[in-house]
């Protein structure tokens, strides 16, 4: 597998980020894959998931500044089977670009990077940021690395909702937009899912509003937040063949529940090794930022006809996955029944899976040659 290294840029922040570190320096980690072409034209943006990284493709052993979080889990790409010479995203032909959001944990600026003014973590101190923020901070670094045109823009999940708000609100950078199990809106269900995490975070007594840097940090509040969230990514016939070999601790408590089923050791499992390799402040963050997303809102427009209007010369690829419980199938029909009425075209495909939401991470066969077709613009 072919080692890659993370790579930085910093650019002073003079906006237009809503809500900014003023007058302070913002950091962007990322990674790229493939080679640029002489016109800058055959860029690919991807934007991974809630809780991804900038580490897309390859082996990265180590990321400066991030330390323990870069777990063994984190090394290899999380879309490692997607990108490369031949594979849906293809390296002989595309120029791949994945960027760590701004106020994440894996190298871009967020609540864990140290304040220029106090020496220490940022923490509460770390403003809050939209779904725009984040796109605006990419385009900066577009801007850095003279790319004017995206080939593509790709994103699952909240990545997807991402690539969508960087469509809409510059239409005339990119041409074709792919988001995968991804939605227009927050629904009612994604809400109370993500009100419950932020909760369980919040309420932790180790939490100290955000300040818990050099003290107790919040992992049992990160780790229940993470079980609540990981029941919605894989389809319970999964959850439940991963468990079966799962050993299942006693609680030396006695008072204590004592767990009786491998499925309850399994999803405890996952939790801890998530509080590993995350930050609760960042989790936070785009937890925040995910209940706020509005693209009505975000762009000024008084519907979707007025928010679709200049996007007339893009092409949607839109991907449900029929067991998906994270973002239901509905969603991604209502995106294509509006994209298709404001006249631009677009492809919606269901992959058919039993691995629910995640399968855009495990099931790289069936996305494959839709991507391609698509991708090398044949339609």
């Amino acid at each position: 597998m072919k080692e890659v290294k993370t790579q930085f840029h910093t650019f002073p922040n003079t906006g237009p980020f809503q809500y900014t570190l003023r007058d302070e320096p913002v950091t962007l980690a990322y990674e790229t894959y493939g080679e640029l072409s002489a016109g800058r034209d055959n860029v690919i943006l991807l934007f991974h998931a809630l809780s991804g990284s900038q580490h897309a493709a390859g082996w990265n052993p180590d990321v400066p500044g991030v330390e323990a979080r870069w777990t063994k889990e984190c090394r290899t790409g999380w879309w490692d089977e997607f990108i490369g010479p031949g594979k849906a995203l293809d390296t002989d032909q595309f120029y791949i670009l994945c960027v760590n959001y701004l106020g994440g944990c894996y190298g871009s600026s967020g609540p864990a990077s140290i304040h220029p003014a106090t020496g220490t973590p940022y923490g509460s101190a770390f403003p809050r940021i939209t779904a725009g923020d984040i796109v605006d901070a990419q385009v900066a670094l577009l801007n850095h690395l003279r790319i004017e045109k995206l080939h593509a823009v790709v994103g699952a999940s909240l990545g997807g909702m991402l690539a969508v708000n960087l469509a809409v609100r510059y239409p005339n950078r990119v041409r074709t937009v792919i988001p995968i199990a991804a939605g227009l809106e927050v629904t009612i269900l994604q809400r109370i899912h993500n009100f419950e995490q932020i909760c369980a975070i919040e309420e932790d007594p180790h939490f100290n509003g955000g300040d818990y840097y050099h003290v107790a940090r919040p992992d049992s509040g990160l780790a229940l937040a993470r079980m609540i969230s990981h029941k919605t990514f894989l389809s319970l016939s999964v959850m439940e063949q991963r468990a079966r070999d799962d050993i299942i601790e006693r609680n030396p408590d006695p008072k204590r529940y004592q767990m009786s089923h491998p499925v309850e050791s399994y999803m405890l499992h996952q939790s801890q090794k998530f509080v590993r390799r995350f930050d609760a402040n960042s989790y936070l963050r785009i937890m925040e930022l995910w209940q706020h997303y509005d693209l009505l809102k975000d762009t000024g427009a008084a519907d979707y006809a007025a928010l679709f209007a200049p996007c007339a010369q893009q092409r949607y690829l839109i991907f449900s996955i029929d067991s998906d419980v994270c973002f239901y199938p509905e969603e991604q029909a209502d995106m294509a029944r509006v994209i298709q009425e404001n006249h631009i075209p677009c492809q919606h495909i269901t992959v058919h899976s039993g691995k629910g939401h995640d399968a855009f991470l495990l099931e790289p066969e069936l996305f494959t040659p839709h991507l391609v077709y698509t991708l090398q613009e044949k339609w």
